[in-house]
């Protein structure tokens, strides 16, 4: 799954992390604010004009508070993806989890599901973190990632009532780079209404088809 959301690379600046971290309730609401706000910014006027004053403004804080947690700009960015993937990895996780033992089908189902609706939920967001990170170097946040999902997919395949894989490594590799590369470029199209619910169905039914055939019970 290495490839997993790859316009969150980038190859231009160093990745920089916050400056500090919220250790009391009131920190943790001041620090979601600064990240709804950053969304806002980014929604409203693009990546570029985004500037750590106007977020601090939109988030109702003094640039002082928020330089206490980002010093410039691609902290924040970068801040703001790592808490993207972190929720999407624990969505995929908790999924996962809640579907270990159960026949294949119903959790792969439930794999697609989860990611499907990760991505187009909040669909203008996504583009806009996608366009956010297009200059920084976020690999270490996407291998986390890929850590995280790959062990949580391949728990669940590994516990499937009616099947078994002889190597499901390889089996949960190509499933999710099918199933995260069919649902970007979803997303990346646009589509919505009866094509993408078409899509969803076929994709399900390619996934079942190539698990049933790797099988080797079947």
């Amino acid at each position: 799954m290495q490839f997993e959301d790859s316009l969150f690379a980038g190859t231009c600046a160093t990745p920089a992390s916050p400056r500090k971290k919220p250790r009391q309730a009131r920190a943790a609401v001041t620090l979601d604010a600064i990240f709804e706000a950053t969304i806002q910014v980014l929604l409203d006027v693009g990546s570029h004009q985004l500037t750590t004053t106007r977020v601090a403004e939109r988030a109702g804080v003094s640039v002082g508070t928020m330089y206490q947690y980002f010093p410039h700009k691609q902290a924040l960015i970068y801040a703001l993806n790592e808490r993207y993937l972190e929720a999407l990895a624990e969505r995929i996780e908790v999924a996962c989890a809640k579907h270990h033992g159960v026949p294949v089908a119903e959790g792969v189902e439930a794999l697609i599901d989860v990611y499907w609706r990760a991505k187009t939920e909040r669909a203008d967001v996504t583009r806009a973190l996608y366009r956010s990170v297009a200059d920084m170097d976020n690999q270490t946040l996407i291998d986390a990632f890929a850590t995280r999902t790959d062990t949580a997919t391949t728990a669940m395949l590994s516990s499937a009532s009616d099947a078994s894989f002889a190597d499901v490594a390889s089996v949960n590799r190509t499933l999710v780079t099918v199933i995260f590369g069919a649902v970007r470029h979803a997303f990346e199209r646009g589509l919505s209404g009866p094509t993408a619910e078409d899509l969803h169905r076929q994709l399900v039914a390619m996934c079942l088809a190539y698990l049933q055939e790797t099988d080797r019970r079947a």
